[in-house]
């Protein structure tokens, strides 16, 4: 019986992992594998490094009620990784192919280790409903423009999700080394730890697609732009780590009612795993090179992070933002389109802080989002306008989403919390001057 590892990344999950689905229907052994390397701990977000320890615990325990175990490393992922191999005597290195730039490098460079050593690797599906370059137009090797490229992705026929494995046969002779400890994220991670942050693991992951699916799917074409009833799915996170897999959600949600305009969002995040992998430094550069006139303005800045612009609905984002290290879809754009066509800061900048904090931060969705709101990106009308009160009336009209999150304003009535603060009717404790529009 031959040996292979299973190289986890983010794909933290034991339903419908197409690369350990495949070590194991061979009836090869196993090492489950997950390398936690400085690379990409260094920097990260303290929300996602500590969703990332729970994630691993979820995973080790599901692994060791079947028989199995998950082996931890520490250090660089390739070099761990053929040390592993080494030590099981495995023939063969399964893992899940992703785009980012750092993740394609490492594949890279795992394969060519790999072939020197005489070990084969193998790239599986998983982190993508339909995986990047599956689906291309003519002539191109990406879609630009989302609309056709939903055209397509609807017409493939998709893979079938595989079932969790019953039993996990592991090569015993790899010590599994130890999970790390929650203070992982104060030790590597930048940001603030949100206070309430959601936990992570495919256990939680799960029971939470339970409960939208009886719940909150039907109303969603309705309510999902609502940012006082919080009706979104709230599976971001679970979805960025693999503790969902992305085509097992499609499949079960297509259909159902609300489903179609929620499955429309699964491809929108496919749509930037496929721009990502076509361009990867998306997290860098102007996908659409624009003369926008960017501003350095340090205040401005500072004061969009903290979440005291003086504009109300803003500041409400914001605050979420550093107390759940999320943030409703809605208040995304409205604080992405304030900092980008208001302020004239570079969308990196917001970018860059908002994946210090965002347990979901995700290289391909994150600045795909911030580079369409800032008319670099994928949209099609990269000079459209938006007027930010009518958003936030329009959005929140009874203003309860941002009492929620500015709580100086808990005493202000109904809509008025959306106009723009003036010293005459200033809320207690909530003085913050009106930055220039």
């Amino acid at each position: 019986m031959s040996t292979i590892v299973v190289l986890f990344t983010r794909d933290l999950r034991l339903h419908d992992h197409p690369a350990l689905h495949s070590a194991l229907s061979e009836g090869h052994r196993v090492v489950p594998l997950f390398v936690l390397d400085p690379a990409v701990l260094a920097g990260a977000a303290r929300n996602r490094i500590g969703y990332l320890v729970e994630a691993l615990a979820d995973l080790r325990e599901a692994l060791r009620e079947r028989g199995g175990d998950l082996v931890v490393r520490k250090g660089d992922t390739v070099t761990e990784t053929m040390r592993v191999v080494t030590e099981a005597q495995a023939d063969s290195v399964h893992y899940s192919h992703d785009v980012s730039a750092f993740a394609t490098a490492r594949s890279r460079r795992l394969d060519a280790a790999a072939r020197g050593a005489g070990v084969r690797t193998r790239s599986f599906p998983g982190v993508c409903v339909v995986p990047p370059g599956e689906v291309r137009p003519t002539g191109g090797d990406h879609y630009r423009v989302f609309t056709p490229f939903w055209r397509a992705w609807e017409a493939v026929q998709w893979r079938q999700a595989h079932p969790a494995p019953t039993r996990v046969a592991i090569a015993e002779t790899v010590p599994v080394g130890r999970l790390p400890e929650a203070d992982l994220a104060d030790r590597w991670g930048v940001g603030s730890l949100s206070p309430d942050r959601g936990r992570g693991g495919e256990t939680i992951a799960r029971e939470a697609v339970r409960a939208w699916l009886a719940s909150g799917l039907e109303s969603y074409p309705q309510m999902h732009d609502d940012l006082a009833a919080d009706k979104t799915s709230r599976l971001s996170a679970h979805l960025r780590f693999g503790c969902v897999s992305p085509l097992e959600l499609a499949r079960v949600a297509r259909g159902r009612p609300g489903g179609d305009e929620f499955v429309r969002q699964l491809a929108w995040r496919d749509f930037h795993h496929q721009v990502t992998a076509a361009f990867p430094d998306l997290n860098r550069r102007d996908y659409r090179p624009r003369d926008t006139p960017w501003r350095d303005d340090p205040t401005g800045f500072a004061a969009w992070c903290e979440g005291r612009t003086g504009i109300p609905v803003v500041d409400a984002g914001m605050r979420q933002l550093i107390q759940e290290g999320f943030m409703h879809n809605r208040a995304r754009m409205i604080t992405s389109v304030f900092l980008t066509r208001k302020l004239l800061v570079h969308w990196k900048a917001g970018a860059d802080h908002f994946h210090s904090l965002l347990v979901d931060g995700d290289i391909a969705n994150n600045y795909g989002n911030w580079q369409w709101s800032a008319g670099t990106g994928n949209d099609t009308r990269p000079n459209r306008q938006f007027n930010l009160m009518r958003q936030a009336k329009r959005f929140d009209p009874q203003g309860e989403y941002v009492r929620r999150y500015v709580p100086e304003l808990a005493g202000v009535a109904g809509a008025a919390v959306h106009s723009p603060w003036k010293p005459e009717v200033e809320s207690e404790g909530y003085q913050l001057p009106l930055l220039e529009l």
